[in-house]
């Protein structure tokens, strides 16, 4: 995960600086509200109670609240790719704020592997916290497969 911050450090309140190199991935699937891409990280985890299907889905308008909350892009944008295309997905560097943490000891059942022990929900370092709602939070999971890197940048 490159460099990171000690995982049981993180408070809610944190302002961290999070990326992801960008990835290929292929589009698997499009509807008129989403396009799913093959995710190029994790696996299915064969153990689950859940059947993930190995995709990501991300929404094709701009204006849609999953892709004004999501911290993964694709490039080029979800309304410009068909199924069949190649894209990049990846997060372009970004300060979020932690509004939540949920620690798993087992880790969680997701439906997918590394199963995560620790996820952070994040919204942008500048969202005021009055108008935090569940719709408006992504979420980090630590130890996943994705490449992601954290870095702590202030602690209020």
């Amino acid at each position: 995960m490159g460099k990171n911050a000690p995982h049981q450090d993180f408070r809610i309140g944190d302002v961290l600086r999070v990326s992801c190199p960008p990835t290929q991935a292929r589009v698997a699937n499009v509807s008129r509200f989403d396009i799913a891409v093959e995710w190029p990280w994790g696996e299915i985890d064969p153990q689950s109670r859940f059947r993930w299907n190995g995709q990501r889905a991300f929404a094709t308008s701009p204006d849609a609240p999953d892709w004004t909350t999501s911290l993964f892009r694709t490039d080029p944008e979800p309304w410009n790719l068909s199924v069949g295309d190649n894209c990049l997905v990846g997060i372009p560097e970004t300060l979020v704020r932690i509004t939540d943490i949920g620690r798993y000891d087992p880790p969680q059942d997701v439906g997918w592997l590394p199963r995560p022990h620790t996820l952070l929900g994040v919204v942008p370092a500048d969202y005021p916290d009055e108008t935090v709602t569940e719709d408006d939070v992504d979420t980090i999971y630590i130890d996943s497969a994705a490449p992601v890197t954290i870095e702590l940048v202030s602690r209020s």
